[in-house]
């Protein structure tokens, strides 16, 4: 059996932004299915998690090009391979593309985005039209994430408690590669 093992960065980078993005869903779900008082802190509260994950994923995808991951066990059939890589790249594609379309529709919302008492700049023109896309873009990708989140977790399961082939305890125990 080959061991899969992850760098304690990659292993560190992963676990954090997987509960800041579990705890995103669920208070975007709170946010949007509520009116009450405390709507405007949890909006708050995801703009600036949102924009901490895209700080995140910045440091994740610089960790992952100078520490690429380990290759997969050979018993998975290239098919199945193929098909690990894509839904990777889907979760990253979409890592990336919610704080920036949650960034694009603030702006153009009109409703500024601010780090740390910075005012970030609007990267999108202020328009109630695009807003209103946007915002709907924004919540069907926060769906598809949390679908792919589910099957990510599927097939990380299976690994660990079906095919036992070392993919999920090299990322549950972050071992240094040797």
């Amino acid at each position: 059996m080959n061991r899969v093992t992850y760098s304690l960065p990659a292993c560190l980078l992963h676990w954090l932004m997987a509960l800041l993005i579990l705890a995103m869903l669920f208070i975007g779900v709170g946010m949007v299915g509520s009116l009450g008082p405390w709507q405007h802190r949890l909006v708050s509260l995801h703009k600036g998690v949102g924009l901490l994950l895209l700080g995140l994923l910045l440091l994740r995808l610089a960790v992952r090009l100078r520490q690429s991951p380990p290759a997969l066990p050979a018993s998975i059939p290239a098919w199945q391979q193929r098909l690990a890589h894509a839904a990777h790249v889907l979760l990253y594609g979409l890592m990336l593309a919610l704080p920036l379309l949650g960034w694009a529709m603030q702006s153009a919302g009109g409703y500024p985005l601010v780090l740390l008492g910075w005012v970030l700049p609007a990267i999108a023109p202020q328009d109630v039209d695009l807003y209103a896309g946007l915002r709907s873009a924004h919540g069907w990708l926060a769906y598809l994430l949390f679908a792919s989140i589910l099957l990510h977790l599927a097939a990380a399961l299976f690994h660990g408690l079906i095919r036992r082939d070392g993919v999920l305890a090299g990322m549950l125990r972050g071992r240094v590669r040797s």
